[in-house]
């Protein structure tokens, strides 16, 4: 089949598992039928983001100032956002760690960041399954 031979697949059938993936890391697959891809997406997202709180590391909160400062920091904030649910509930629980120097709480900081970037892969894994790019 060639590009121009492909039918295109709505969106009602692929968006709600890419929220839900959004949310739950791996719930996206689940609806898909992917039971074992979403098992394996939301333990390894899950876990690097405890991991991260384990090793207190920081939230990034969106700040401006010069080009690379504002994007290290809204790129950590949307990579935080990422995590859904996880990041939600870490905030909502009050979790609060002060930016400070020290290598455990910079591997945090990067395994925070890793999890929302993890996700990010998931989510468009879901997008490429619901729209039949991949099998």
């Amino acid at each position: 089949m060639t590009d121009a031979e492909v039918k295109p697949v709505p969106v009602s059938s692929w968006v709600p598992a890419l929220l839900a993936g959004w949310i739950v890391p791996g719930a996206g697959h689940f609806i898909l039928g992917r039971q074992g891809r979403g098992i394996l997406i939301f333990v390894c997202v899950t876990t690097m983001f405890l991991l991260g709180l384990m090793m207190r590391g920081p939230f990034f909160q969106p700040q401006g100032g010069d080009l690379l400062t504002t994007l290290i920091y809204y790129g950590g904030f949307l990579c935080h956002i990422a995590s859904g649910a996880l990041y939600f509930i870490t905030i909502a629980f009050g979790y609060n760690q002060p930016d400070v120097a020290g290598h455990v709480y910079d591997y945090g900081s990067k395994f925070l960041v890793g999890s929302g970037l993890l996700n990010i892969l998931a989510m468009v894994d879901i997008h490429e399954i619901g729209t039949g790019k991949k099998s």
